[in-house]
């Protein structure tokens, strides 16, 4: 039986290493939870390198789209790499069908991460958020902990680097791009993306039939 590792060592080892959460999880069982040996393990299998890629330039890359179901909701991105070569490989076509899919599927997710919701958004929402009834009674310090969790949580909804994979619930968007810059070797980015949904903007004339009936008739 593999040894069990908290999601709180695994979350430190991601964020020491920029390793995708499942290559932290695996290399802490296989060191007994001893993190510096899971991190060499990490070095060895070359998976900690996506905080080390993560400032190269991405000029290169592709736009994918999705057309769902029904052809009711599209989506298209822009996923960038460093190199036309990494950008012609399957599994970078792969992960820009599946981060295309992802966004078909988050209909509140508006930016691409958190670092670029806008500070009138995030005001907004704290304005809404300190104005609900069930936080004017409580301590001032208990007010802000309250306070600060849900805008946390707010952003994360909005954001879809923050979103938990479809495909695989217990990582999220950036982990799959960590993992993918682990793989390719190299930096990866989602520039931006647009999602369209039939009729969205447009008013819908509700038509009552059985008054359209009675109209005919009296004419």
């Amino acid at each position: 039986m593999a040894n069990q590792i908290s999601a709180q060592c695994v979350k430190k080892l991601r964020q020491m290493t920029g390793a995708g959460m499942m290559d932290c999880k695996k290399a802490l069982q296989e060191s007994d939870g001893n993190v510096d040996k899971a991190i060499e393990s990490l070095r060895q299998k070359g998976l900690a390198s996506a905080n080390k890629k993560s400032g190269r330039r991405t000029a290169e890359g592709l736009i994918e789209s999705y057309i769902h179901a029904g052809s009711k909701i599209g989506v298209m991105v822009e996923l960038n790499c460093e190199t036309d070569f990494v950008a012609r490989r399957i599994e970078f076509q792969q992960l820009a069908k599946n981060i295309a899919m992802q966004i078909a599927a988050s209909p509140n997710v508006h930016y691409v991460s958190i670092n670029e919701i806008p500070s009138n958004i995030i005001q907004e929402e704290k304005s809404i958020e300190s104005g609900k009834e069930d936080l004017i009674n409580k301590p001032e310090k208990v007010k802000q902990q309250i306070l600060e969790g849900r805008i946390n949580k707010r952003l994360k909804e909005l954001s879809l680097t923050s979103q938990a994979f479809i495909k695989n619930p217990d990582i999220t968007v950036q982990d799959l791009i960590n993992e993918n810059i682990s793989l390719m070797g190299e930096n990866i980015q989602i520039r931006r993306f647009v999602r369209f949904l039939l009729g969205e903007g447009v008013e819908k004339v509700e038509q009552n039939f059985s008054e359209e009936v009675a109209s005919m008739i009296k004419s």
